[in-house]
């Protein structure tokens, strides 16, 4: 089957969405299908104001064009930016189906970096992009209930998974003397990192990941670690030597970073919300409280092989399976019930 996924969210950029898309693709590839990823890459950007490493696509136009000469069977839109919308402006244009995610809780993101703007217009924003989908891919239960909460249709469960070929325990590795508490993923104020850093904990902080906040907390805190970004075999080994993965996130919709950790043996403190409820087994992966401090210290006492067993059960291909069922044919059917579509008119227009 040709896939086509159209998405704001790529490389260089570093975050959940383009590492869950990233193992999607290849996930993909790998069962056989030929996946084209329609991305910033692919066109002419400018950076996304007070968030520069973000481009955002300005030739729009170009848009319709690179859907038909793809000539996909079935269409995937990922995120709800300008090329999401462009994307989505052309196939409902044509009456075509397609699928779509809610990968981040945005209407939170954005309050919080503009407090006037309140989740409402947020919500009102996402019913508008994810209205004519054919299935709207969510993470947790817990999310497609809290969604459905704000009117949004047809929310299909769509569960991410972990590569557990890179992530895996290092028996050999020897733990630090002293508690190594780690961060993972964007600096930037809806991640609520000054939470953890603000923490009176033994042993060292190290924050991976950048953003625009990483500048004025690496100033504020000088006695933290900030390590920039880690890719591949180089953020394995970070995680294998962690003592606990600090998530202080109260807006994420998933975090993957926690189950990347987990599969490494390391395990988790967080705040008790959707997110860290959603991944961990509290008491055996992690340690959620409204007082993350507790949480930090009781998760030092976790067994890493029971985090690693835990997190072992989550593959990406199972993950990429449930995707395929969720996804129709362009001209609405099934995309299971068929091997592709006839070469029809439905890409001239």
């Amino acid at each position: 089957m040709r896939l086509l996924i159209v998405s704001d969210a790529w490389s260089p950029q570093v975050n959940g969405v383009v590492t869950s898309l990233a193992a999607l693709v290849a996930e993909l590839r790998g069962l056989g299908h030929q996946v084209k990823l329609l991305s910033p890459a692919d066109f002419r950007t400018v950076p996304c104001p007070t968030y520069p490493e973000i481009p955002l696509v300005w030739d729009l136009w170009r848009v319709g064009s690179a859907i038909r000469d793809f000539r996909p069977d079935s269409v995937h839109l990922a995120t709800e930016g300008p090329l999401g919308w462009a994307a989505r402006h052309w196939l409902v244009k044509r009456g075509l189906a397609f699928t779509t995610a809610i990968h981040t809780r945005f209407p939170e993101y954005v309050s919080t970096r503009w407090p006037w703007i309140a989740p409402r217009w947020g919500y009102a924003y996402l019913r508008a992009f994810h209205r004519p989908s054919q299935a709207v891919l969510v993470t947790t239960d817990r999310l497609r209930e809290e969604f459905a909460s704000w009117d949004l249709q047809r929310l299909k469960l769509w569960r991410k998974g972990v590569d557990t070929r890179l992530f895996r325990p290092d028996e050999e590795r020897r733990r630090p003397v002293r508690p190594v508490f780690l961060y993972v993923g964007r600096i930037a104020a809806e991640k609520n990192l000054q939470a953890f850093l603000d923490l009176d904990l033994p042993g060292d902080k190290r924050v991976v990941g950048d953003g625009p906040q990483r500048e004025m907390l690496q100033q504020q805190y000088p006695q933290v670690r900030f390590l920039g970004y880690r890719h591949g075999q180089a953020l394995a080994e970070t995680y294998q030597g962690a003592s606990v993965l600090v998530f202080p996130s109260r807006t994420d919709t998933y975090g993957l970073v926690m189950l990347e950790a987990l599969a490494c043996g390391t395990p988790v403190a967080a705040f008790p919300v959707p997110g860290p409820l959603d991944v961990l087994l509290q008491g055996q992966s992690g340690v959620m409280a409204e007082d993350l401090r507790t949480a930090c210290l009781a998760a030092l006492e976790l067994d890493r092989s029971r985090c690693a067993e835990l997190a072992a059960a989550q593959s990406w291909r199972a993950s990429v399976l449930e995707f395929l069922a969720l996804q129709p044919l362009i001209d609405g059917e099934p995309a299971l019930r068929h091997e592709a579509l006839p070469d029809t008119a439905l890409f001239r227009g």
